[in-house]
């Protein structure tokens, strides 16, 4: 019963911690990076379809992602796409391939990004510490209704404590590692 509540809070958990990567993959740094078009999508016959699954997206250069559409019709939807994200990019075309040029930031939208990391951060840490309550909640729920020995309550709500700083750690250290990003030149 406890452990089944332990299992629940750690899978929780890494989802919160999933989900924060995934809003983070998309801020965009001066460098080139494909995942920031995991959100983009593009209307594909009638269905909205991910730009990931109608071209290959590579990396030629340090500030350059070259989209290369399955169908040459593809490019004036892939450029629409992108500029209505609002990525901050401006794509071009050659009729063969979507140029993407990144700019490099400016020292005031780096600022901008930092600090929108540091909310998606809090958000993910947020997200855990109400799974720890959520769990604890239920850890005491439990030992009312099942009359189990206060030591035992305790060490399933240090065990959940545990959880939380480890999970709260690496939102830290992700933090960390995207902010050493933007502040590269």
């Amino acid at each position: 019963m406890l452990k089944d509540i332990k299992i629940d809070a750690k899978q929780r958990m890494v989802q919160a911690i999933t989900h924060t990567d995934i809003e983070m993959a998309k801020v965009r740094t001066g460098r080139a990076n494909p995942d920031i078009f995991n959100s983009v999508s593009i209307d594909y016959y009638g269905v909205k379809t991910p730009l990931n699954r109608v071209s290959n997206i590579s990396v030629p250069q340090a500030r350059l992602i070259v989209i290369q559409p399955y169908e040459k019709t593809l490019i004036p939807l892939i450029e629409k796409a992108i500029m209505e994200n609002n990525l901050g990019l401006t794509p071009n075309n050659n009729g063969v391939v979507v140029n993407v040029p990144i700019p490099p930031l400016s020292e005031e939208r780096r600022g901008e990004l930092i600090k929108y990391v540091h909310e998606l951060i809090e958000d993910g840490r947020v997200a855990i510490r109400n799974i720890r309550r959520d769990a604890i909640h239920q850890i005491k729920q439990i030992g009312d209704e099942k009359k189990i020995s206060e030591d035992l309550i305790h060490d399933a709500e240090a065990e959940i404590q545990k959880l939380t700083d480890e999970h709260i750690e690496k939102l830290n250290k992700h933090q960390e590692d995207k902010e050493k990003e933007l502040q590269e030149v």
